[in-house]
């Protein structure tokens, strides 16, 4: 199943993500933000259950802007689980 989630609090747009059907993160695509870091941690997420992601990249924060593209991206899993 693809899922399109609309960020708040970040450079990035929108993250782009696809849940396969034996449970895994698929493709991920984050639209803005820090292009380089984005594609290593949509290349390091890519097989992990929803679950596993969401505990290591839930809580992270930017600057002090109390969430991130990688805690945005927890949330979108979230969203996605519920």
């Amino acid at each position: 199943m693809n899922y399109n989630y609309i960020t708040s609090g970040t450079c990035s747009r929108s993250i782009e993500f696809e849940i396969t059907d034996d449970g895994k993160i698929g493709n991920v695509v984050f639209n803005g933000g820090c292009h380089g870091n984005l594609q290593g941690i949509a290349a390091l997420v890519k097989g992990m259950t929803p679950e596993e992601a969401i505990s290591r990249l839930e809580g992270i924060d930017c600057r002090g802007k109390g969430t991130s593209c990688p805690d945005q991206f927890a949330k979108a899993l979230r969203k996605a689980l519920s």
